[in-house]
């Protein structure tokens, strides 16, 4: 069957080993499904080719950046192609003069950055993963990152896209200019679809200037409650951080075992970042410290040391890893990862997440992008055990209810995959047959990462074989 698909991409892009197809039945999540064949395009027409095929002959294809999605994105759950797009890695054009830069899906977020650095320019999402992660993937989730509070989230600089949809027709979507209000945005529509509507060959991204400077800071709070409230104050008075982050006592411990970064553990640790000229960091710093204060921080360390700073948010980007330093019987798994609410409800879900945890018997750890609502949730748990898994099934789905209560949102920047379908499908049941039919019009074989988003099924620990070897 698949001889056809090894002439197209040629044999040193193809694998049907079994050692391969196990390296890419998993993604960052705790799920695991093997693939039947793996394909590394090297161009469009090759994708065009995969697609028709695979459309004919109803096989399914599960698009594929770097692997690094917690929620089950990329695995391919009935088996089929993994597209791996890792191949497809040219930045095509850099236009300063027009604020855009032209680059296939392969190209890596901190690669793009290196370049676009030369020209004194950026591309603002900063995913933790950045150093891997890829454009394409970046879309297909509508990834964020701690400067998003600042500068926003992926689909806020995709002006346009090429895409190869199911039957293998090349689509371009969108514009090359920095506005437009011709007809449907269907860029847009790409954004955040999880690589179940068209395969992303070519994005046309928007650019910022590089700031002049930047500085940090770190506020250290006795009371998660007021570090809480410290954010949401921030956000309340117009003052624009460029970052503004947020880390529990079990993370703070977390990093320190894994680092020894010698922070104070303590119950939360605000950090802060502002970027422009001096005058106004300086300004900005002192208007955030402040507030900080106002709200009880008991001290407040600033820096413009670009080492230091370095240094600070490394630690930072190093809270996903760290967590599974906590406790030595314990392991990070990736239930609830990204739920966001609006900012004055932060202090709350905070508050009541630690509540859920201590009610079911298990370790749930609260950072992330504080500065726009988003709270990731480690869940740490001894992964052998099948009574941690239960406690830790029923735990994720009062977290989901407590997000939805106050008005929040299923995922911030991870996307649904197969974790989050149960609570997805709750949140957004009033535009879930609207969703189906425009999947249904573009891809009507559900070839196309079949079994994710509004389809995934809704008992996720039995959607794929788990990662972990229960005992119990």
């Amino acid at each position: 069957m698949f001889e056809e698909l090894k002439d197209i991409v040629g044999g040193e892009n193809f694998s049907d080993s079994l050692t391969e197809r196990y390296i890419y039945s998993s993604d960052a999540s705790i799920y695991q499904s093997l693939p039947s064949v793996i394909l590394r395009p090297g161009n469009t027409e090759e994708v065009q080719e995969i697609l028709r095929y695979a459309n004919k002959e109803k096989i399914p294809v599960t698009p594929r950046g770097a692997g690094t999605g917690e929620v089950g994105g990329a695995v391919p759950i009935d088996g089929g192609i993994v597209l791996d797009l890792k191949r497809m890695n040219k930045i095509k054009e850099i236009r300063i003069g027009d604020l855009l830069c032209r680059v296939e899906p392969g190209v890596v977020n901190d690669e793009l950055n290196k370049e676009l650095k030369k020209f004194g320019f950026f591309f603002p999402p900063t995913p933790g993963s950045g150093k891997v992660c890829t454009i394409g993937g970046m879309i297909a989730n509508n990834a964020s990152g701690m400067r998003a509070v600042k500068y926003g989230a992926t689909r806020d600089f995709v002006l346009g896209l090429k895409v190869v949809l199911p039957q293998g027709e090349l689509v371009s979507l969108g514009t090359q200019t920095i506005i437009h209000s011709s007809g449907y945005q269907l860029e847009r529509l790409m954004v955040g679809s999880e690589g179940t509507l068209g395969v992303i060959v070519e994005a046309t991204l928007r650019l910022k200037p590089l700031p002049e400077k930047r500085a940090v800071g770190r506020a250290m709070f006795y009371k998660l409650e007021e570090a809480g409230k410290a954010i949401s104050a921030i956000v309340a008075r117009g003052l624009t951080p460029s970052a503004l982050e947020f880390l529990d006592e079990i993370v703070i411990k977390s990093i320190n075992a894994a680092f020894h970064s010698g922070l104070p553990e303590i119950e939360a640790i605000v950090l802060f970042e502002c970027d422009g000229n001096k005058v106004s960091i300086d300004d900005e710093m002192d208007k955030i410290k402040k507030v900080c204060q106002e709200f009880n921080s008991f001290r407040i360390d600033i820096s413009n040391d670009p080492k230091e700073m370095e240094k600070i948010w490394e630690a930072r980007n190093a809270a996903f890893p760290a967590t599974s330093r906590y406790q030595e019987d314990l392991a990070r798994v990736t239930l609830a990862e990204d739920v966001t609410v609006p900012i004055s409800k932060l202090s709350e879900l905070i508050v009541n997440f630690h509540r859920i945890a201590s009610e079911n018997g298990i370790i749930i750890c609260t950072y992330g992008h504080a500065g726009e609502g988003l709270i990731h949730t480690s869940f740490l748990i001894d992964p052998e055990s099948s009574q941690q898994w239960e406690r830790a099934k029923k735990a994720v789905a009062e977290a989901f209810a407590l997000t939805q209560s106050l008005r929040g949102t299923t995922s911030g920047e991870h996307g649904i995959g197969i974790t989050k379908a149960p609570y997805f499908k709750k949140e957004r049941s009033e535009s879930l047959e609207m969703m189906r039919k425009i999947k249904k019009a573009l891809d009507p074989h559900n070839i196309l990462n079949p079994h994710k988003l509004m389809d995934a099924p809704d008992d996720f620990f039995t959607a794929t074989q788990l990662r972990y070897a229960i005992k119990e």
